[in-house]
């Protein structure tokens, strides 16, 4: 196995983790808290693709689709505790988006050789300090958030997904 190939394993586990948190969800359990504070579905979809998306840019810029106007604003950490249902989109706009983007991650990632993996610059984040770490990022940084998915899902009553 490569490091792509890790890579892409990452991917293809958090698109089957989160896909399976989200199948049976309606519009409305997107907006539901589980407990005050906590971030709400549609805020935290929201975040993820602009997150990956940014993640991407650092490493290819342009290679990312353009989101919605006022799409990275209305999901930024300031917004985390905004409740409006007009604010956010419907459950299959975020998994377009994301679909989207997944497919411009995944398109990135084919692009990269070993050598391109290690690649470091300035403008990376120290957590994640190379092309490869980033594309991994994009992976993982969903199952960061898969916990809050659950919490979600056990207060609406839906059954166990995974």
């Amino acid at each position: 196995m490569t490091s792509k190939d890790v890579i892409n394993n990452t991917l293809t586990m958090s698109e089957l983790v989160i896909q399976s948190y989200l199948n049976d969800l309606t519009d409305s359990d997107l907006l539901v808290r589980p407990i005050p504070g906590m971030n709400h579905i549609a805020w935290q979809l929201g975040h993820l693709i602009g997150a990956e998306r940014h993640f991407v840019e650092l490493i290819a810029p342009g290679s990312s689709p353009a989101l919605p106007a006022d799409f990275e604003e209305g999901h930024g950490r300031q917004k985390f505790n905004e409740d409006d249902p007009a604010k956010f989109y419907p459950l299959a706009r975020y998994q377009e988006l994301w679909a989207a983007q997944r497919a411009a991650t995944r398109a990135v990632l084919d692009r990269q050789s070993d050598a391109d993996l290690d690649r470091t610059a300035e403008n990376f984040p120290p957590f994640a300090n190379t092309v490869g770490a980033l594309l991994n990022l994009c992976g993982t940084h969903p199952l960061m958030h898969a916990g809050q998915f659950v919490a979600v899902r056990r207060k609406l009553g839906k059954p166990i997904a995974m």
